[in-house]
C-alpha cells in the first residue's frame, strides 16, 4: 500500500521507462548488427567543419576498400547533399532507403525537405523522433562503417544518438581559436560522462601548428588525429558539389592520414 500510495518502485524493479528504453535499445542493436562500426564527428560549435570532415572521412574510409554509410543527423540545418551534389527529393516510404552516392550510402532529412526556403522548425521530441527513424526505419545494409555528421550542441539529436547506439566513438572537431576548443572540450566532456570514447580530435583550418586541437586533446586526454589545413579549395569544390579527397591530392593524404589513426 506505501507503494501505491508514495508512488515508488518496489526495491528491485526497474520503472517501466527504464524497461521501455533498454527494450528499445536492444531492439535497435539486432536491427543494426550488420553495422560494424558507428562514429560520430561532433563539437558543440556550428560552422568549424564538422561536415566537412564527416564527408571527406567517409570518401577516404570507401577509397580504402571500406563499404561506408554517410548520415546527416543535422536534422534541421542538413548540408551533406549539398556538400555531394544530391538534389530533390527522394521517397519517404518505409523503409526508408538509403541513396547510394560513389558507393557510399547516404541519408538526410534534406532528401525528404528539399526546399532551402521552407525551414524545418521542430521541437526537441520530434527531432529525437527523426533520429531514431534514421536507424530503426533504414535499411543500411551491410556497412563497415556509419560515419554520422552530428549537429552543434549538447542536447536532442546527440543525446539521442548517444542514448540509443553502441556508438565506437566520437572524433572531435575544432578551429584553431580558443572558442571553438572550448565547445569541442563540452562535446568532449559530455560523451565521456555518457560513457562514450573519444577517437581523437581534428583541427580544421589549421596552420600546421595546432592551437585549438591541442588545447581539446590536453584538456580531454585524447590524440590530435589530423591538422587539416586552411585550403580555400574546400569551399570551392564543396560549392560546386564535389568532394575535395577526390579532387586534390594534397587534401587526400591529409585524410588518409586521419582515417589510419581511427581504423587502427
Amino acid at each position: 500500500m506505501q507503494n501505491e500510495i508514495s508512488g515508488t518502485q518496489p526495491a528491485g524493479v526497474m520503472h517501466p521507462s527504464i524497461l521501455k528504453v533498454i527494450e528499445q535499445k536492444k531492439a535497435l542493436k539486432e536491427k543494426l548488427a550488420n553495422i560494424k562500426h558507428k562514429i560520430g564527428v561532433y563539437s558543440a560549435k556550428g560552422g568549424v567543419g564538422k561536415t566537412t570532415v564527416s564527408v571527406n572521412l567517409a570518401y577516404t574510409l570507401h577509397s580504402m576498400g571500406y563499404k561506408v554509410g554517410l548520415l546527416d543527423v543535422d536534422v534541421d540545418c542538413p548540408n551533406v547533399p549539398m556538400f555531394l551534389g544530391i538534389s530533390g527529393t527522394f521517397s519517404d516510404e518505409y523503409p526508408l532507403r538509403p541513396v547510394e552516392k560513389d558507393g557510399i550510402k547516404v541519408l538526410s532529412t534534406a532528401m525528404f525537405v528539399d526546399d532551402v526556403k521552407k525551414p524545418i522548425i521542430w521541437r526537441g521530441p520530434m527531432i529525437g523522433k527523426m533520429v531514431r527513424e534514421f536507424f530503426e526505419n533504414a535499411e543500411w545494409g551491410d556497412l563497415d562503417y556509419l560515419i554520422m555528421d552530428l549537429p552543434p550542441g549538447t542536447s536532442d539529436a546527440p543525446l539521442s544518438i548517444i542514448q540509443l547506439l553502441d556508438l565506437d566513438g566520437f572524433v572531435l572537431v575544432t578551429t584553431p581559436q580558443h572558442i571553438s576548443a572550448v565547445n569541442a572540450i563540452r562535446s568532449g566532456m559530455m560523451a565521456k560522462r555518457l560513457g562514450v570514447a573519444l577517437l581523437g580530435v581534428v583541427e580544421t583550418m589549421s596552420d600546421g601548428s595546432p592551437k585549438g586541437g591541442k588545447e581539446v586533446a590536453d584538456t580531454m586526454g585524447c590524440e590530435i588525429i589530423g591538422l587539416v589545413g586552411n585550403n580555400r579549395r574546400f569551399g570551392e569544390l564543396s560549392d560546386m558539389g564535389l568532394v575535395p579527397v577526390k579532387e586534390d591530392e594534397r587534401i587526400r593524404e591529409e585524410f588518409i592520414s586521419i582515417a589510419k589513426k581511427i581504423t587502427g
